[in-house]
């Protein structure tokens, strides 16, 4: 039998216009309105997924980086997920919603009373996917703080809040309608906290909860990042990769990372991957085939994308050289400088042109070159590496949008219920309680 794993579904646009630049688009939804995203999570529950993260990002760019960032309506527009959060709870009942979070935005005291009332109000279905991105700063009246002096403020964050949440402790609701207290004092306690990043008093006015705290997801890589994940996330995101002993590895360091804090049994690693289904093998290899040669206007679409989330524009550069490194700025991360790279180590080795155009290359994943295949075969590398390289499962990326949705999930789904990877029930646990099911 097949080990069961986990899965979830990433909104890598944001609340921002799912479906633009895309054929459905011409379904006529209105991504500023809630019945899109209502049905959509809809169909999520009925195929049995964990949770929905979406992705956020407070910034539409600097002045001279702006248009990068709209012109495909990828950097921008995004409206607030926490304002969509209650409406995608509305249309489910045992689905886990996680807006993304960016923790210099919100006070402790405010997140902590905001995400109790959603926690309460959905049955325990709500995380918060913390993000510790610095480039906002100057949208916030804040100073940028180096990399891992934000997870020191992300670590202050979390801990506050956890703080907050448990400062009415056991027996603090008493209830009892005919003495007429309806609490007990002496089992709240008044927080005092002084930190580094945040002052605040508690308690709590929110009561506590019955089943557990929302969940904590997290993405991060970077030793800091695991270290943060080890000790605060039910959820540590990672990309997927194609290599059984990459996933086991990463997931070794993830479970060792909470082990130090006697939390291994607590945290689930999940994979984000956008697999593309198609109906046949031959499908598949022409697929792919077509794809080894990319266009001019295929590559000038990527250098877009990747202009968009550097804040650099790569569209004006000369394709046939090899990018000068020195054009991306202090905001842009090495993480996104070694995504655009890719295999390559380095971009005096060739031109831009490659650079972009391995972005463009499919591969099957049947030979592990890819992520393209029937659902048979997607299915195989899904169950593969939950066996033999314990991925705890994976987060299915793309926009939320029905089309989008039943492509990737429709022929999967069954199969992968068929094999026992994928749940067919619901315990009663809320977001948490999925996540520890097995």
């Amino acid at each position: 039998m097949a080990k069961q794993q986990h899965f979830g579904w990433f909104l890598s646009r944001g609340f921002g216009p799912h479906g633009w630049g895309k054929p459905y688009w011409d379904w006529d939804y209105d991504w500023r309105r809630p019945d899109l995203y209502q049905q959509s999570v809809r169909a999520l529950e009925q195929a049995g997924l964990d949770l929905v993260i979406i992705e956020d990002a407070l910034s539409a760019g600097f002045p001279e980086t702006l248009d990068l960032r709209i012109r495909g309506a990828y950097g921008a527009p995004k409206h607030d997920p926490v304002a969509l959060t209650p409406y995608l709870l509305n249309a489910t009942q045992h689905l886990g919603i996680v807006p993304t979070v960016n923790v210099a935005s919100w006070l402790p005291y405010v997140a902590a009373r905001q995400f109790a009332s959603l926690h309460h109000l959905s049955d325990h279905r709500v995380g918060i996917n913390v993000v510790t991105d610095t480039g906002s700063a100057r949208h916030l009246g804040l100073e940028p703080v180096p990399h891992d002096r934000a997870y020191d403020r992300a670590d202050e964050w979390i801990s506050g809040i956890r703080e907050l949440w448990h400062s009415w402790g056991e027996g603090a609701v008493v209830a009892d309608a005919q003495t007429g207290r309806y609490a007990d004092a002496s089992r709240i306690t008044a927080t005092q906290h002084e930190g580094e990043f945040f002052r605040f008093e508690g308690p709590l006015n929110a009561v506590p909860f019955e089943l557990s705290d929302p969940a904590i997801v997290s993405p991060g890589g970077s030793p800091r990042g695991i270290d943060f994940a080890g000790k605060h996330s039910d959820v540590q995101l990672a990309l997927a990769s194609l290599d059984v002993n990459s996933i086991r590895a990463y997931a070794e360091k993830v479970r060792a990372a909470a082990a130090v804090y006697g939390r291994e049994r607590d945290i689930r690693t999940l994979f984000v991957f956008k697999p593309q289904i198609v109906s046949s093998r031959e499908e598949a290899d022409r697929i792919v085939a077509a794809s080894a040669d990319p266009d001019e206007g295929q590559l000038r679409e990527i250098a877009l994308g990747w202009s968009s989330d550097s804040e650099t524009d790569l569209t004006a550069l000369d394709l046939d050289r090899p990018l000068d490194e020195g054009v991306f700025g202090q905001h842009v991360s090495r993480g996104t400088i070694r995504g655009l790279l890719g295999r390559f180590d380095d971009f005096a080795e060739q031109p831009l042109r490659q650079v972009l155009a391995q972005h463009a290359r499919l591969g099957r994943v049947s030979s592990r070159e890819g992520y393209v295949g029937t659902a048979d075969e997607i299915a195989d590398f899904i169950e593969e590496l939950g066996d033999d390289g314990t991925a705890d499962g994976f987060i299915f990326s793309g926009d939320l949008h029905p089309v989008t949705i039943h492509r990737t999930l429709d022929e999967l789904v069954p199969i992968l219920r068929r094999r026992g990877v994928l749940r067919r029930d619901y315990g009663q646990g809320g977001v948490v309680g999925n996540l520890r099911d097995f």
